[in-house]
């Protein structure tokens, strides 16, 4: 067998070869490493975010779903002519958390027109001395505002300038109709809500009777 010879610079030179492709290849190595350490950085920041939106909107539709005001009934007095103030009775829903009424509104129809009426403190009272229509002046009252009168109130959590309900509070929300719609007549389909700044609507759904008799009507029971 013959000896091929090799000399010792073209040995020298096939290694250097091998060592730059060893090289290359470490850098793209490197550099898929931080590619991905790259990638996966955005995708864990992505998925906090994608996280704290979701605890947010969850937190959102607990309050939407658990809080919110209920109506129990809706008396109106009867001035010989037509209803020309109604009595919303309104309380939390169970578990509700506290409301302020000073962010709630109410939209009430008589079919024909509808308004929207928002807390007044210049019709306020802490009880009900002289009686559901007797206790306040329901002249102060507009097209675009209801008073407030205090059933029940164990916390003393409702004020004049801060009307904040709870569990157990009732309230009643008086509102001049006849500024509103010039009266109520007979027959006459009513409907309405009472808004809070978050959750449940209390609902006001009522259809006047066909003859007015007594002078304090009960229409929503």
């Amino acid at each position: 067998m013959r000896r091929v010879k090799i000399p010792l610079a073209q040995r020298v030179r096939i290694f250097d070869d091998e060592a730059a492709i060893g090289i290359g290849s470490l850098i793209i190595f490197i550099a898929m490493i931080m590619v991905a350490g790259i990638a996966a950085s955005v995708i864990i920041q992505t998925m906090d975010s994608l996280e704290e939106q979701a605890l947010t909107t969850g937190r959102e539709t607990l309050k939407d779903i658990s809080s919110g005001l209920k109506v129990s009934h809706v008396s109106g007095y009867y001035n010989g002519t037509t209803v020309s103030q109604i009595a919303i009775y309104v309380s939390t829903t169970a578990g509700s958390d506290d409301i302020d009424m000073t962010y709630a509104y109410v939209s009430i129809s008589d079919s024909s027109n509808e308004v929207v009426l928002n807390y007044t403190t210049s019709v306020f009272s802490l009880s009900v001395s002289g009686g559901l229509f007797g206790t306040l002046d329901d002249t102060h009252l507009t097209a675009s505002t209801y008073g407030i009168m205090v059933i029940r109130d164990i916390d003393s959590s409702i004020t004049s300038d801060s009307p904040t309900i709870n569990n157990d509070d009732l309230i009643v929300l008086l509102v001049n109709t006849t500024q509103c719609f010039s009266g109520i007549s007979t027959r006459t389909e009513v409907l309405g809500r009472v808004v809070p700044e978050q959750g449940i609507n209390g609902v006001i759904s009522f259809t006047t009777p066909s003859s007015y008799i007594k002078t304090i009507i009960e229409l929503q029971t």
